[in-house]
């Protein structure tokens, strides 16, 4: 082969390189094939990333927006919240709970209760607000998830405290004037047989025996009327003169001390259920005195060999006082008329005791209820709000 002969190219290598060239175009293809649909690919995961991002910009606006939205309202809202972290100290406040209790934002919020007095009324509390004038206030706790840390709703009832002295004020003045015909007619009954029994005194002779009668009865008079007065006034103040904590063990055994002589004499049994915990808020001589006018009406309406009991029970968040009788009952025409101011069905009664009772029970967040029927007995029920761990340690100053 001379040198200007190209090589020949035996046919089995020629073959091997055409079909090295076939899988390489072949391969070049795929390649190119995949290259494409990875662009298509990272293309598609673009948009949806673009429009991921999108919609997390839309929900952080939306959610700035509205936690804007809620600072705002946090602001403006007339009640006080107050966020307090595990550790005690104030996370977050709003201007109206930090006017409230007059504190500052970086205080720990034990040192913002311990400006807390307990009031006359349950869950309500006096301070000093920021503008150095006395604020009432209500207030409620709720736990927040994590830790110990839990939001204080704080409400000014300051108006509203004012309002209701001013409603129970006029009440009181409007029942004294619709009971002013009967005041007068209650004064001058016995009024006049003391009278009357003085001039007989005075006007005959008569024997030791006699004269120490006629005294005796005009005597009787006279402490009737001095019991309607002290009655009339009790209802016309209608008011708590104090608040402190009740045990309801004490209470009762007291209530079984005063009562028991007075069922003793009247030949009625007395039974008294054990009590052994519970705790109220308020005037002690007020609710011991409206407790006594329920037991001393069961008495006198309960016959010779009739029974009284006096029980406690235990609500979520309340202390009944249950006194129930055997006696005669009560007809339903009656019972619409208990708690008027000077009703009474007994000769002697001055119609005061049971709207007192019912006013006492009222001013201290409770009530009184009466269930009866004619032959069956009578139940009467005065509520009061039990003393939560939260109005004693806010008491105790701790």
């Amino acid at each position: 082969m001379s040198p200007a002969e190209p090589a020949r190219i035996a046919p089995e290598e020629a073959a091997r390189l055409a079909e090295a060239f076939r899988l390489f175009n072949a391969a070049s293809a795929e390649l190119t094939e995949a290259y494409g649909a990875l662009e298509r690919q990272v293309a598609g995961l673009t948009e949806e990333l673009a429009a991921a991002n999108g919609e997390l910009r839309r929900q952080y606006d939306e959610k700035a927006r509205l936690t804007d939205r809620l600072t705002t309202l946090l602001n403006r809202l007339p009640a006080g919240v107050v966020v307090v972290a595990g550790n005690g100290d104030i996370e977050q406040a709003n201007p109206a709970a930090l006017d409230m209790v007059g504190a500052e934002a970086d205080a720990a919020w034990e040192t913002c209760a311990q400006r807390l007095a307990p009031a006359d009324a349950p869950a309500e509390w006096e301070c000093i607000g920021a503008d150095g004038q006395p604020r009432r206030v209500s207030m409620s706790e709720a736990p927040l998830a994590g830790g110990n840390a839990r939001i204080v709703l704080l409400h000014d009832m300051t108006r509203q405290h004012a309002l209701k002295i001013a409603a129970a004020r006029n009440e009181r003045l409007a029942a004294m004037g619709e009971m002013a015909a009967s005041l007068a007619h209650q004064l001058r009954t016995p009024l006049a047989a003391a009278t009357l029994y003085v001039g007989t005194l005075i006007s005959r002779d008569m024997g030791a025996a006699d004269v120490k009668s006629v005294a005796a009865r005009a005597q009787d008079r006279l402490r009737h009327l001095e019991r309607l007065i002290r009655d009339t006034l009790m209802f016309a103040r209608g008011e708590v003169l104090g608040r402190e904590a009740i045990e309801v063990a004490a209470l009762v055994e007291e209530l079984r001390q005063t009562v028991e002589p007075v069922a003793r004499q009247a030949g009625v049994g007395l039974t008294v259920d054990a009590v052994t915990t519970g705790t109220v808020s308020g005037d002690r001589k007020a609710v011991a005195s409206a407790l006594v006018s329920l037991l001393e009406n069961a008495v006198q309406a309960c016959s010779d060999g009739g029974e009284v009991a006096l029980g406690v029970e235990s609500g979520d968040s309340t202390v009944n006082f249950i006194v129930r009788d055997n006696g005669r009952g009560i007809p339903r025409e009656i019972q619409e008329r208990l708690f008027e101011p000077f009703f009474t069905t007994r000769d002697d009664g001055t119609g005061l005791g049971l709207a007192i009772a019912r006013g006492v029970a009222r001013v201290h967040g409770g009530d009184i209820e009466c269930e009866s029927a004619p032959g069956a007995g009578s139940r009467f029920t005065l509520r009061l709000p039990a003393q939560t761990p939260e109005d004693v340690v806010l008491e105790s100053g701790q």
